[in-house]
This record gives C-alpha cells, sequence and structure tokens, in this order.
C-alpha cells in the first residue's frame, strides 16, 4: 500500500488499524523542522535529536489521543515544544549539564548571511550580532526561550504560545516581553558601538 501519498490522517488511521510501520512517514515527514524548532530551543544538536526522539515516541504512544480534526504536524510540534521544556528544566534542576556550556559547534544555528556579498565588517559584524543572540538566548529560562522562539521563528500567536506553555495569554505575554527585554540588553552593547 502506498503510505507516502497519503495524508497525515490517513496514515494515523492506518497506525491504529493496525499497520504501525506507517508512522515511518509521519516520522520521515515532519522530523526535519520538528529538529530545527528543538535546535532552536536546546541550542544543541545531540539534545534536540533527544527531544525529537522523545515526541515521536510519546507521539506513537498517545496517537489514541489524537484528533483528526487538528493537523498531525501542530500536535507533534506542541509535544515536541513540551519535551524540550522538560529537558531545559532537568538541565536546571541538574546543573552539571548546564546548557551554557554547549560548544561552538552546538551553539544555536547561525541565520544565513546574504550571499550578495557584504564588505567584510559588515560579515564580521552579523558574525558577533548572532554569537551575542546565541549567549543571550542561553540565559533565558526555558519558558522565555520557548515563547521567544516560536513569536519570532515560528510566528506563534500569543494565544499559542500560552496553550504550548500551558499558560493563559496574558503569563504568555509577559514571557515573551521579558525574553525580548534580555535579549535587547544584551545587544545594547554593540548597537551604541555602532552609533
Amino acid at each position: 500500500m502506498g503510505w507516502m501519498e497519503g495524508s497525515d490522517a490517513a496514515i494515523v488511521q492506518q497506525v491504529r488499524s493496525g499497520e504501525p510501520d506507517a508512522f515511518g512517514v509521519l516520522v520521515e515527514r515532519h522530523s526535519r523542522s520538528l529538529f530545527r524548532l528543538a535546535y532552536r530551543m536546546t541550542g544543541n544538536e545531540s539534545d534536540a535529536e533527544d527531544v525529537v526522539q522523545e515526541a515521536f515516541l510519546r507521539a506513537y504512544r498517545q496517537l489514541a489521543r489524537f484528533e483528526a480534526r487538528s493537523s498531525f504536524g501542530t500536535w507533534i510540534y506542541r509535544i515536541g515544544v513540551n519535551c524540550a521544556l522538560d529537558l531545559m528544566r532537568s538541565r536546571q534542576r541538574h546543573p552539571e549539564h548546564p546548557l551554557e556550556d554547549a560548544t561552538d559547534d552546538e551553539r544555536p544555528a547561525r541565520t544565513e548571511l546574504p550571499s550578495t556579498g557584504p564588505a567584510p565588517d559588515r560579515v564580521a559584524f552579523g558574525v558577533q550580532v548572532q554569537e551575542r543572540v546565541a549567549a543571550a538566548m542561553h540565559r533565558l529560562t526555558p519558558a522565555e526561550r520557548v515563547a521567544f522562539v516560536l513569536r519570532h521563528f515560528e510566528g506563534y500567536s500569543s494565544e499559542e504560545i500560552g496553550l504550548a506553555l500551558g499558560v493563559r495569554g496574558n503569563s504568555a505575554k509577559n514571557t515573551l516581553f521579558r525574553a525580548v527585554q534580555k535579549l535587547r540588553e544584551a545587544l545594547q552593547p554593540m548597537v551604541d558601538s555602532k552609533t
């Protein structure tokens, strides 16, 4: 049977009907975007891989709870956010593996610089800004970090962020506001040096 062409909801139905191998198609379809989200939140690859694995495991176990009228992509994202939050909070409680200790190649992904060939000093400044942002992201609480990533990288609304964090709308807005304030403070010295 050609699973690859089926919609997510149809594939979920096949898994529920006793074809567990079909779940691999869902993993194939959604693991890259879920990994990108997890990487932005946790700041390193091995943690992001753990989050993706755990998210799909939880999704498989809880497939009976999935309501076909909602999107599987949205549902797995929500599970992924919770897995990332759990991981980051456990790091806070057990600081022998703090997120701040990430090595350079574990730092959050840098935004690609334009390929139109900006002047070398512009490139150097861009890299400095990205490094400063990466360092500042590690100072955010898990909730602040998740709120910032969901809003500014994934385009979530405050209500959706609240749902993902399990808090009411105003609390989500406050969390996002604190995250933005902390990042602004971290970047202020660089802004001042350019004026």
